[in-house]
């Protein structure tokens, strides 16, 4: 089953800033799968939740942490 987001969630991809759009469970023996619009061009992207992390949540007190983020704007 497949849970689309109802209200858009930050997060930073190996690719730049994105929005989770969707996220689909892959069992429990592997990540889900999280679709993603980014932010800079609209691409739609598909990335594993061991890929990506959430930066802004202020229900969680969430804050985007630079130090997850490389020069060449990947996750480390």
């Amino acid at each position: 089953m497949i849970h689309e987001i109802k209200n858009p969630i930050s997060c930073t991809t190996p690719l730049g800033d994105a929005y989770v759009w969707y996220i689909k469970p892959n069992g429990f023996l592997e990540n889900d799968e999280v679709t993603c619009i980014l932010m800079n061009g609209g691409q739609v992207k598909h990335f594993t939740t061991d890929q990506i992390r959430i930066w802004n949540n202020q229900t969680y007190k969430i804050n985007k942490d630079e130090k997850f983020i490389g020069r060449n704007n990947s996750l480390h």
